[in-house]
């Protein structure tokens, strides 16, 4: 059994090691986590399975990722890196690329917290390529006493705004504090 475990271990370490750059932070075409540029991103788990062949490395178990101010709680996190380039049709660019994060997909009781501002939901989904998380399973925004509920939540990383939209039959409701927004510019 032990000599089954090692194989499996270095496996492990070996795909960690080569995928750093997009663990780390380093990769500059990761928008996702602005303002937080070469900072590590540190991923805490209670098991970590990764999956050379499907470019996949996923935590199980009471998973923690933070970096810098933000912090990602859930059940599972799965980081799906690009695929390699192949044959003699794939561009140059596309080599380069290879390995970077494709999309990061959080679920089961997803808490996304950054200073006051907190979203929950089932499950969060980043794509890196249209800088975009959608969050779906009763996502609620929150930031301070101000709540706003919907059927899913789409963050444009790009164009830094937010939707959320309602469902048939469930309308997007929204509580907002207008106290608290002016107390809030009178601290800055």
């Amino acid at each position: 059994m032990q000599k089954r475990f090692i194989p499996i271990l270095i496996l492990a370490v070996m795909v960690l090691l080569a995928a750093q750059g997009p663990l780390w932070g380093q990769d500059n075409r990761s928008k996702w986590l602005k303002g937080t540029e070469g900072k590590p991103i540190d991923i805490v788990s209670d098991r970590l399975d990764a999956y050379r062949e499907k470019d996949l490395v996923q935590f199980t178990g009471n998973v923690v990722a933070t970096q810098g101010e933000r912090v990602i709680k859930s059940d599972t996190l799965h980081l799906y890196f690009k695929k390699k380039a192949e044959g003699k049709g794939a561009a140059a660019g596309d080599a380069a690329k290879a390995g970077d994060i494709d999309r990061i997909v959080a679920k089961g009781n997803v808490r996304i917290t950054e200073k006051e501002r907190i979203v929950t939901g089932d499950q969060a989904v980043y794509n890196n390529d249209e800088q975009r998380i959608v969050v779906t399973g009763n996502p609620v925004m929150r930031e301070g006493n101000n709540v706003v509920t919907g059927d899913r939540v789409v963050v444009l990383l790009n164009e830094n705004r937010g939707v959320v939209e309602g469902a048939t039959g469930k309308r997007v409701t929204a509580t907002i504090y207008p106290d608290e927004s002016k107390r809030k510019k009178n601290k800055e």
